[in-house]
C-alpha cells in the first residue's frame, strides 16, 4: 500500500483536498521511495560521503573556543586576563595570565585538532576506497564516496560493504550471503542474509539491468530493524509487493565472508546509514568530585567578590581621606566616572590565582594518567582470551573509589557463557539425572536407537528451531556459526546424538540420522523477541509432505501454549528441578499444520510483514495466532558455569560495603541458584530472600507492602536481607509503585531482578541514581548497553555476545576476577592535586593580599615573572607526582576492604576538610608576612627583595607542605619537590644575571645576606611547628583506621585487621555498644571522622546490631549490613 492508499484510508469521507495533501505530505516525509538502477531520476539525498571530522579549516578557532568558554573557569580566566589589559588597574604585567591562559588554550586545541585530523584522515581512506557499481548496463570502478542512492553495489568476498544496501543477488544458488557484523555491533558470528523472493533465480546479466522502487523508512539507528518493502518492474516480475526485513539487507562496515560475490542498491548513503546515525557523542558523565569541585570553586568566587568589595571600598576610603594628603600621592580634581572602580579591580586582579589556571589541566592530566594506569595493570590482563584492561573514558577514574551500588548481568558477566547441554527431560522421561550428562546417559542412547518418536521430534526441534548457519571447514567437519550460544549448545548436542545439521542454504535444511538423509523446507521463521519469548519456525517435511510448527523457548513463553488436555506438571517440576541447579532451561512443542489453516495465516503473516507502521506489533499478533495448541516435547537444561574467581570478587566488593543488583533475563530460580553459588545471597538462616510476585496491579501491591514491611521491621536484624522480583511485576512497579520501590532499594543492599528487559535495567539504574548513589553497570551483551550508559561508571566485559557492551562502556575487561591488587581509594590520589594546588595558590594570594593592605592600594608584591613561574611551574610539578602516592599498600587494603568505606563517605573532600586547607593557607601566609615584614623592617631593602624573600618563604612551605602530605615516596617525587625547589633557585639566578629583567643582582644579593636564610628558617619552623604538632596528636591520640594500617605497615609489625585496631583504641569497646539508629542521615560528610565506625556513612549502612560489624576478621565476617540513605 502506497502513501496515497494509506491517506485515502486515514481520512474520513468529507475530508478537504487541503488535507488529504497534509496527510500524504506526512508519509512522504516519514518514508523514502529508492529507484532501483534508475539514471534518470534525481533525488536530493546526500552521497556516500563519509565525515565524522568535527571542525573544518574555517570553523575550527571560532568553534573550538566557543566550546572552551562555554566552562565558567574559562569564562573567568578570559575576564581577568581582559581586565589586566587596562593598564590602570592592573598591578601586573598582563603577560603573568595570558601567557599561560594562551599556553592551556593552545595545548587544549592542538589535541582536538590533531584528533579530529586523525578522523579526517580515516574518512579519506574510507571516502576514496574504489568500488563496483552498475552503470548504463555495466559494471565499472567508482570512489565510494561516489555512491548514489539507487545504484547497484558489487561486493566480493572479503570486502567491506561501503554502504546501507538492499541484497538483489549472491553467488550462491539459493540467494543468500554471510556476513560478519563486527564492525556494527561487535558480534563475531557470521550472519546469513538472503535475497527477496522477488530476485531469486534472476541471472548474473538480468542484475545489471533490474528496475524496481524500494519504500523504506527515513534514516534511523536500528541496526535489527529494517521495515521496508519491494516492488520490481516488469519484465522481471509483476508489481506485487515484497516485504523486506533487517535479514534482507547489507549493512554499512560489515564484511562479507564464504560468499564469492554480493550485490545490492544503495538505499542509505554517507552519514544516513544506520552506522553514521548510530554515531555520536555519548552525554558526558559528571564525577562526585567535578560536582563538589564546581560547588568549592564557586564558593571561593563569592569569597573573592567579598574581599574585592571589602578591601575595594577601604581602598576608595583611603584615598579620598589619608592619599590626598600624602605629597608623593597625586589624584585630578575631576576623576573619571569609572574612577571608583579602579582599586576593587586591582583587587580582583590580585585574588584572581585563588581560582589557579593550572588547576583544570592538573587534574585532567592526573585523571588521564590514572586511566592509563588501569590500561597498564598487568593484573587485569585476561590470560585466557588475551583481554586487557581499557579505560576509554579518562575523565571519571575517581569515580571508581564513590561506588556505592554494582548493577550486573548474569549470563557472561558472573558466567562463562559457554553453554553446555547437560539434562533433559522428554516425554515425561529425565535423561542426565545420575550421570550429570544427558549425552552419555545409556537410556537416552537407546531411546536413539530405536527411533522413539517423543526422542527423535525432540531432536528434530533442537536442530531445527535457531538461525545456526553451519560451514564444512577443508577437513570436511562441520562448524556452528550460532548468534546465541544456548543453540550452538543445543545444535551441538543434536549432533552429538546423531541428529547433525549438515546444510542450511536459504529456505532448504538438511539433516544427517541414522545414515538417512531428510530434507526440510524452511517456509517461515517466526522470530524470537524479548516480549515474545520463544521463537518458531513453519517447516515442510520434502518425504512426507507434512507442514511442522516447530516452537522453544522459556517455559512461561511454551508451556501455556500447550493443547488442551496434555498434562504439563512433569515439565513444570522438570523446569524448578533444573533451575534449582542452577540450569539453564527451554521447552520444546511442535504440532502439525493443515494446509488450508497454514496458507490462511501465510497471507496474514505477510501483510503484517508488509506493514511499515507498527509491523513488529503486527508480526507478534499474527504469530500469537499460530503458536496455539502445541504439543510440549520436553524441556532441556543447559550449564552456564560461574567464571573462576567471581564468588571471591564479589565477597571482598560487599565486604566494602558496595551493594550488588542482579539483572537477569533468566528465571527466577536458576537467578537465585547462581546468585547463592555466587555469594551475592546467603542461604538460611543466615540469609532470606523476600518475593515480589504477581500478575495483576492488586497481586504485586500487596507483595511489595508485605517486603517494604518486612524490610522495615528487620532492619536491626544482622540477618541478611535481599528481595526478588521477575520482569512482569517490576513492570507494574516501575509505573505505579515507584515511591515505595525507591524506598525498599534504599532499604535492601542485595536484589534479584529476573526476566528483564534491557529498558528495565536502565530503568533500575536510573531509579538508583535519583537516590543520589554512585552506581556501577556492569555487563556483556548488546541488551546492557542502555544499562552501562545510564550508569555513574559503564564496565563492558569483551566476552561471547560480543563487542557491544565493551565500545558502550567507560572501563572494558576481560572477565570479572579476584583483584591481586587495588589501590586503597583512587579519590584520594586524585585528590591530592586539587587540595595542594588550591592550599599553595591561596598561600601566595593572602601573602600578596597582606602586603597590599598595608597601604590598601591594590598593588602586587609579586613581580610578574614571579607570578607567572608561580603559577605554571612551581606549583604544578610537586602536585602532579601525588599521582605515586599510596596511603596503603595493596595487601593491606585487600585484607581490609572496609577501609574503601572512607572514599564512599565523601571524608576526603568536602566543605570541612577544605576549611581546614583553607585555614593552614591562611596561617602560613600570616606567617611569611609577619616574619618577613618585621625582619625587613629596618633594613634599607628594595620592594623586589622583599617579593623574592616572602614568595622564598613560600616556596619553602610549599615542599614541606607537599611531603608531609605524601604517605609513600618514589624516586619521581622526591626528584619532583626537591628538584622543583632547586629549580626555583637557578631559575631565579638566572634572571638575577639579567640586567633589563627588573630583578637584576636580586637573588645575588639576598643569598649573601645571612638575615635571608634566618629569615626562611624560622619561617618553615613557625609555619610547620604546630602542623606537625597537629599531625602527630591526631596521628598518636586520635587516629583513624587507615592511620593504625599506616602504623603497621610502616613498623613491619604484624599486619592488622580492622577489628584488632578497633580493640586496642577501645579496650572497653563491650561496654560502650550502643545501637545504631535507623534514621536515615542526611549529610554524607563530616568535620572529624577518626574512625569509619564514628562517621555518618557507617551509620548509613550499619544498621545491624552493633557499628562494630563491618570490622570482623575476614575469617569470621558473615553479614554485610543495609543501605541506609536519605533522598
Amino acid at each position: 500500500m502506497g502513501s496515497q492508499e494509506l491517506a485515502q484510508l486515514i481520512l474520513p469521507g468529507k475530508s478537504t483536498e487541503r488535507d488529504y495533501h497534509s496527510v500524504y505530505g506526512y508519509f512522504l516525509a516519514m518514508k523514502r521511495f529508492v529507484y532501483i538502477n534508475d539514471e534518470s531520476y534525481r533525488n536530493d539525498y546526500c552521497d556516500n560521503r563519509i565525515s565524522n571530522t568535527k571542525y573544518t579549516l574555517l570553523n575550527f578557532l571560532p568553534k573550538n573556543l566557543w566550546e572552551q568558554f562555554r566552562r565558567f573557569m574559562n569564562q573567568y580566566f578570559l575576564l581577568i586576563a581582559c581586565l589586566q589589559l587596562w593598564s590602570l588597574i592592573t598591578p601586573v604585567n598582563p603577560a603573568s595570565t595570558w601567557g599561560p591562559l594562551i599556553i592551556i588554550f593552545a595545548v587544549s586545541a592542538t589535541k582536538e585538532a590533531w584528533d579530529d585530523y586523525n578522523r579526517y584522515i580515516s574518512d579519506k581512506q574510507a571516502n576514496e576506497k574504489e568500488v563496483w557499481i552498475v552503470k548504463n548496463g555495466a559494471r565499472k570502478h567508482i570512489q565510494a564516496q561516489d555512491i548514489r542512492v539507487g545504484n547497484i553495489v558489487w561486493i566480493r568476498e572479503n570486502e567491506e560493504v561501503p554502504c546501507d544496501l538492499v541484497l538483489l543477488g549472491t553467488s550462491e544458488p539459493q540467494g543468500i550471503c554471510h556476513v560478519e557484523t563486527a564492525a556494527l555491533d561487535g558480534e563475531t558470528d557470521l550472519k546469513s542474509r538472503v535475497i527477496p523472493p522477488p530476485c531469486v533465480g534472476l541471472e548474473f546479466e538480468q542484475l545489471h539491468k533490474i528496475k524496481g522502487v524500494i519504500e523504506c523508512p527515513i534514516p534511523d539507528k536500528d541496526i535489527r530493524r529494517f521495515d521496508a518493502n519491494i516492488r520490481l518492474f516488469p519484465p522481471f516480475i509483476d508489481n506485487d509487493i515484497c516485504p523486506l526485513t533487517i535479514d534482507n539487507t547489507l549493512l554499512q562496515s560489515c564484511y562479507l565472508r564464504n560468499t564469492e560475490w554480493a550485490c545490492g542498491v544503495a538505499v542509505y548513503t554517507g552519514n544516513e546509514t544506520k552506522l553514521g546515525m548510530s554515531r555520536g557523542v555519548p552525554e558526558p558523565k559528571l564525577t562526585a568530585m567535578d560536582a563538589m569541585i564546581d560547588k568549592l570553586t564557586g564558593a571561593i568566587f563569592l569569597f573573592q567578590l567579598t574581599v574585592v568589595v571589602v578591601l575595594g571600598s577601604a581602598g576608595n576610603v583611603w584615598k579620598d581621606t589619608e592619599a590626598r594628603k600624602q605629597w608623593y600621592v597625586k589624584y585630578d580634581n575631576d576623576e573619571p566616572w569609572y574612577q571608583i572602580f579602579i582599586i576593587p579591580l586591582r583587587f580582583e586582579l590580585l585574588c584572581s590565582i585563588m581560582i589557579p589556571i593550572s588547576i583544570k589541566v592538573s587534574l585532567d592530566f592526573v585523571k588521564s594518567l590514572y586511566a592509563k594506569f588501569i590500561d597498564w595493570d598487568e593484573e587485569m590482563y585476561d590470560l585466557e582470551n588475551d583481554i586487557p584492561a581499557h579505560a576509554a573514558n579518562t575523565a571519571i577514574s575517581e569515580d571508581l573509589g564513590q561506588v556505592e551500588y554494582i548493577l550486573t548481568d548474569k549470563t557472561g558477566t558472573l558466567t562463562e557463557n559457554k553453554m553446555i547441554f547437560r539434562r533433559c527431560c522428554i516425554g515425561g522421561t529425565f535423561f542426565g539425572n545420575e550421570s550429570g550428562d544427558a549425552l552419555r546417559d545409556v537410556d537416552l542412547l537407546n531411546a536413539i536407537a530405536n527411533n522413539s518418536p517423543h526422542v527423535i521430534n525432540f531432536l528434530t526441534v533442537m536442530t531445527l528451531c535457531n538461525t545456526v548457519i553451519p560451514i564444512k571447514s577443508p577437513s570436511g567437519s562441520i562448524l556452528y556459526k550460532a548468534q546465541s550460544q544456548d543453540e550452538d549448545a543445543l545444535v551441538n548436542a543434536a549432533a552429538n546424538l546423531h541428529m547433525v545439521l549438515v546444510s542450511k542454504n536459504g529456505k532448504n535444511a538438511e539433516i544427517h540420522f541414522n545414515r538417512r538423509v531428510i530434507q526440510y523446507e524452511i517456509l517461515d521463521v517466526l522470530e524470537f523477541t524479548s516480549d515474545r519469548k520463544r521463537m518458531s519456525v513453519v517447516v515442510l517435511d520434502c518425504q512426507s509432505g507434512k507442514i511442522l510448527l516447530l516452537s522453544k523457548g522459556a517455559d512461561e513463553a511454551v508451556l501455556p501454549c500447550a493443547y488442551s488436555g496434555q498434562q504439563t506438571k512433569t515439565f513444570v517440576d522438570a523446569v524448578d528441578k533444573y533451575a534449582q541447579l542452577g540450569l539453564r532451561t527451554l521447552c520444546f512443542g511442535w504440532r502439525e499444520l493443515g494446509s488450508e489453516e497454514y496458507a490462511e495465516w501465510s497471507r496474514s503473516f505477510k501483510e503484517a510483514n508488509s506493514a511499515l507502521i507498527d509491523r513488529e506489533w503486527k508480526v507478534a499478533e499474527v504469530c500469537q495466532k499460530l503458536e496455539h495448541s502445541l504439543e510440549i516435547l520436553g524441556v532441556s537444561a543447559i550449564e552456564d558455569r560461574l567464571q573462576s574467581g567471581v564468588p571471591e570478587a564479589i565477597e571482598i566488593l560487599r565486604q566494602s560495603g558496595i551493594n550488588f543488583w542482579m539483572l537477569t533475563g533468566d528465571k527466577q530460580s536458576t537467578a537465585i541458584q547462581i546468585a547463592l553459588l555466587c555469594n551475592l545471597i546467603s542461604s538460611e538462616p543466615k540469609g532470606q530472600l523476600l518475593y515480589i510476585n504477581g500478575r495483576t496491579e492488586d497481586e504485586v501491591a500487596r507483595s511489595l507492602e508485605r517486603v517494604l514491611l518486612t524490610m522495615r521491621i528487620t532492619s536491626s536484624e544482622p540477618k541478611e536481607l535481599a528481595f526478588v522480583v521477575d520482569g512482569w511485576a517490576l513492570e507494574i512497579i516501575l509505573t505505579r509503585y515507584t515511591e515505595a520501590f525507591t524506598e525498599l532499594a534504599v532499604l535492601s543492599k542485595t536484589a534479584i531482578c529476573c526476566r528483564v528487559t534491557p529498558s528495565q535495567k536502565a530503568q533500575l539504574v536510573k531509579l538508583l541514581k535519583s537516590c543520589d548513589y554512585r552506581t556501577l553497570a556492569i555487563g556483556d551483551g548488546g541488551n546492557d548497553v542502555r544499562m552501562i550508559q545510564q550508569a555513574h561508571i559503564g564496565v563492558g566485559i569483551s566476552g561471547r555476545e560480543g563487542l557491544q557492551a565493551a565500545r558502550a562502556a567507560d572501563y572494558s575487561i576481560g572477565k570479572v576476577q579476584v583483584p591481586e591488587k587495588a589501590d586503597s581509594c583512587p579519590w584520594a590520589v586524585l585528590l591530592q592535586p586539587y587540595r595542594l594546588s588550591f592550599a599553595v595558590f591561596f598561600l601566595q594570594v593572602i601573602v600578596d593580599l597582606l602586603y597590599t593592605d598595608t597601604c590598601i592600594a591594590g598593588t602586587s608584591l609579586f613581580n610578574s615573572v614571579s607570578l607567572m613561574a608561580y603559577n605554571v611551574f612551581y606549583t604544578s610539578i610537586p602536585v602532579l607526582t601525588t599521582i605515586l602516592d599510596k596511603d596503603l599498600s595493596e595487601k593491606t587494603v585487600m585484607q581490609n576492604p572496609e577501609i574503601l568505606l572512607y572514599c564512599q563517605a565523601g571524608r576526603l573532600l568536602n566543605p570541612s576538610t577544605f576549611a581546614g586547607w583553607f585555614g593552614r593557607s591562611l596561617y602560613h601566609a600570616i606567617v611569611i608576612f609577619l616574619i618577613t615584614i618585621h625582619a625587613y623592617a629596618n633594613e634599607k631593602s628594595e620592594m623586589e627583595e622583599l617579593s623574592m624573600v616572602a614568595l622564598s618563604g613560600s616556596i619553602w612551605l610549599q615542599a614541606f607542605v607537599v611531603t608531609l602530605e605524601m604517605n609513600s615516596f618514589t624516586f619521581v617525587q622526591l626528584l619532583a619537590i626537591w628538584g622543583n625547589f632547586i629549580a626555583f633557585y637557578v631559575i631565579n639566578f638566572f634572571f638575577s644575571s639579567i640586567p633589563s629583567s627588573g630583578m637584576y643582582t636580586i637573588m645575588f644579593r639576598l643569598c649573601r645576606q645571612p638575615s635571608y636564610w634566618i629569615t626562611l628558617v624560622l619561617i618553615s619552623g613557625v609555619g610547620m611547628g604546630p602542623v606537625l604538632a597537629l599531625k602527630y596528636f591526631r596521628y598518636t591520640y586520635r587516629p583513624s583506621a587507615i592511620n593504625f594500617l599506616q602504623k603497621a605497615e610502616r613498623s613491619r609489625g604484624p599486619m592488622y585487621t580492622l577489628v584488632n585496631l578497633e580493640s586496642q583504641l577501645r579496650p572497653d569497646k563491650d561496654d560502650m555498644i550502643v545501637p545504631i539508629s535507623t534514621t536515615p542521615v542526611k549529610n554524607k560528610s563530616s568535620v572529624y571522622e577518626p574512625l569509619l565506625s564514628d562517621s555518618p556513612m557507617a551509620s548509613r549502612r550499619s544498621i545491624a546490631s552493633t557499628s562494630f560489624d563491618i570490622f570482623q576478621p575476614a575469617h569470621s565476617r558473615t553479614s554485610h549490613p543495609r543501605n541506609i540513605k536519605a533522598n
